[in-house]
């Protein structure tokens, strides 16, 4: 079965097809990562969202506030956060005005390493949606990401 088989609706086929979109891009990108800068997809992600904290009301997230936004779990996502921790790239602290809150921020040695790998994650991503353009199944949801981009900067 392809994306585009006739057995499927059409909502089915579009799912089906931004799936592969999305495999073959995340698989592109952790490929890049990974050997470029010792990072998972996840990882990447992960010090992404923590980067764009600020000290500003509703600058820091909440653990279940992370894990949404790298769509993961709240128990993989406080996994994860153990590991890039135990790596040096994050630290942990208490929310100072709720002890019971517990803050996750990027240490010096991450936001270097994010620095570093950033460059890669963008010009991995456009590889995969250059190649992803060719394909026909692929090619019109290519074009809507560049409309939503477009939209949004």
């Amino acid at each position: 079965m392809t994306a585009t088989d006739a057995s499927l609706t059409g909502l089915a086929q579009g799912w089906c097809a931004l799936s592969l979109l999305h495999g073959r891009i995340e698989a592109h990108l952790e490929r890049a990562l990974q050997a470029g800068h010792g990072l998972s997809v996840r990882e990447f992600s992960l010090l992404d969202v923590l980067s764009r904290q600020h000290d500003g009301p509703g600058g820091h997230l909440q653990m279940k506030q992370v894990a949404d936004a790298v769509v993961l779990s709240q128990s993989a996502t406080t996994r994860l956060v153990t590991r890039l921790e135990e790596r040096g790239l994050l630290s942990r602290y208490l929310c100072p005005t709720d002890r019971r809150g517990i803050y996750t921020e990027v240490s010096e040695a991450g936001a270097a390493l994010l620095a570093e790998a950033r460059p890669t994650n963008g010009a991995a991503l456009h590889e995969a949606l250059t190649e992803a353009a060719t394909r026909p199944e692929l090619a019109p949801l290519v074009e809507a990401l560049g409309a939503v981009g477009a939209a949004r900067g």
